[in-house]
Formats: C-alpha cells, sequence, structure tokens
C-alpha cells in the first residue's frame, strides 16, 4: 500500500499529494520514496494548482528514527542529499503549491511543508524542528527556509530549543499564511486553491521565480533576472494568457471585461502620469470649470 498518493481524478485542475503513513504519518524510507514519485507525477502532469496534505490526526510526526540506523559518513551525505532534492523538486514546480497542516507537523513533516508556497493550518497545529534530541539539525532544509521566513533570529530560537510551537506563534512569524479551525481547513483550502487554479499560471510561475530570485539575490539581483526573464509580448499579454490557460467550455466574457477595464484604467493612468511630468496640457490650463480656484497653468 502507497504512503504517499497523487490525486488528479477527474481531471481537476487542483492535484492533491496526500500522505497517509499510519497514525504519525512517520517519514520512513517507504514515504520519501512515494513522495518523490508524487512530486515528479506532478512535474510531469502540471495541474494548475498543488494541495499537499495527509490524512489522520496528525500532518507528520517527523522521521522514523531506524532511517539513521547504521548511517556512515557517505550514508549521510547520501541521506541529506536526497532529502534536499525533494525538497527542491517541490519548490521548483511551476504552479502554486499549498500546504494544509493539522495536528503535529515535525522534522521532515515541516519541512515539506516550508518547501511549498504557502502554507494553511489547524488552529490546534504544532510544528516543530526537533532534530537536536537525537543530536543532528535539520537535514531537509528546515532551517534555512525557517530563517528565510520568520528570519534568523527566530530560525536560532526554533532550531536549537527544539520547542513545539502553536500555528498562532508561526502566523505572527510569517511562516503560516493562514490559521483556520480544522473543521473548516480542508474545504477552505481546496477552494482557495481552486481561486489560484483559476488564475493567470504563467504569471504565478514568473512570480514565483522572481521572488524566488529576491530571497537568493536580494532584490536589485532580482530586478536584473526580471530584465532578462523570457516573457511574453506585452501587447494583450494579460487577454492572450489567460484565453490560452483557460480550459475549454469555461466561460471568459466576465474576464475579458475585467482584463479590458483594467487596460482602459492603465491608460487613464499613464495620462495623468504624463500630464504630471508636463506632457498634456492640463485641464485647467484650458479653462476647465471643474479646475480648482487660483491654479496656474504651471501648477
Amino acid at each position: 500500500m502507497s504512503t504517499a498518493t497523487y490525486d488528479r481524478s477527474d481531471a481537476k485542475e487542483v492535484a492533491e499529494i496526500v500522505i497517509d503513513s499510519g497514525p504519525l504519518n512517520l517519514f520512513t524510507p517507504e514515504l520519501f520514496s512515494d513522495l518523490e514519485a508524487a512530486v515528479s507525477r506532478a512535474a510531469d502532469e502540471r495541474p494548475r494548482a498543488l494541495i499537499v496534505r495527509a490524512e489522520g490526526d496528525v500532518f507528520s510526526a517527523g522521521v522514523d528514527v531506524h532511517v539513521f540506523d547504521g548511517l556512515g559518513a557517505d550514508g549521510a551525505r547520501a541521506l541529506t542529499e536526497r532529502l534536499l532534492g525533494l525538497t527542491h523538486a517541490l519548490e521548483d514546480l511551476p504552479l502554486p503549491t499549498l500546504a494544509v497542516v493539522h495536528g503535529l507537523c515535525l522534522t521532515a513533516g515541516l519541512e515539506l511543508a516550508l518547501a511549498c508556497d504557502l502554507m494553511w493550518a489547524a488552529d490546534d497545529a504544532r510544528f516543530g524542528l526537533v532534530e537536536k534530541v537525537v543530536g543532528i539539525t535539520p537535514l531537509m532544509g528546515g532551517t534555512q527556509r525557517m530563517a528565510e521566513r520568520a528570519g534568523t533570529a527566530r530560525a536560532r530560537e526554533f532550531v536549537m530549543t527544539g520547542r513545539l510551537y502553536p500555528a498562532s506563534d508561526l502566523h505572527a512569524w510569517g511562516v503560516v499564511n493562514r490559521v483556520l479551525g480544522g473543521g473548516e481547513l480542508l474545504e477552505k483550502s481546496r477552494r482557495f486553491a481552486a481561486d489560484l487554479a483559476a488564475g493567470p499560471t504563467i504569471a504565478h510561475a514568473a512570480t514565483k521565480a522572481i521572488v524566488r530570485a529576491q530571497a537568493d539575490h536580494g532584490t536589485r539581483g532580482a530586478d536584473a533576472r526580471d530584465r532578462r526573464a523570457d516573457v511574453p509580448p506585452l501587447r494583450n499579454r494579460g487577454l492572450t494568457q489567460r484565453r490560452e490557460v483557460l480550459p475549454a467550455g469555461r466561460p471568459r466574457q466576465g474576464i475579458v471585461r475585467r482584463s479590458l477595464r483594467k487596460r482602459v484604467q492603465s491608460l487613464h493612468y499613464s495620462q495623468v502620469n504624463r500630464r504630471l511630468h508636463g506632457r498634456l496640457p492640463r485641464r485647467e490650463a484650458q479653462g476647465d470649470p471643474g479646475a480648482p480656484q487660483g491654479a496656474s497653468p504651471n501648477g
């Protein structure tokens, strides 16, 4: 029986990777393999959005300690490379990913969730990178991803203490995006993922790449990479993209109207900008009755 499944039944736009590995959803060699296979399927099939969640009472209580039995230096190095490979594969998916967490979310389970773009949690969820109890530091990239989201000081505290933190704390730190009651978490998460899937997937992929570049190279570095990016022509880009990525048969009238309205607003703003820079005559200079009293043509 598979310990993690990839579900995209009925050609749904939102796929789900579901962990189901016993009462604690411990990370075993089998679960690692099944997760690698599931993420690989997502990369091949390219759903429009992906949810990562778990069955049972907990998201995951962490890694089965037997994974480390008999590991020498070479084995530990190979294991670390494999774990980081899974993290990178999930992070690199060119589509929105959402981790939906409930109950305990420890060690590799949290590191898997941190590899997703967004994280939603039940109000009773508890989080921890507790590897210190076995004398190691997180191997799957959790420390650096906590630092990326919460800052370096909080990442040190989180990992060095090995304590469990409630969802409310991680929400305040910027690690968790939203906290909901357990009874409504999955339903609202699916609805949110469907909204993401209905959006411009090419633009979502570009957003992910830009945010990644900012995290890796800073804001100016991201600016440089954004300028070099291969993007569609500006002319009608929004309308063309929405038309290309929408599945056949979906009503488009409202989307086109909204896009056109945005373009009209954009034209208005550009005229205002040119007027501010003196490239269009000001209305008050032409005797506009609506102009402020006493205004001069040169402002």
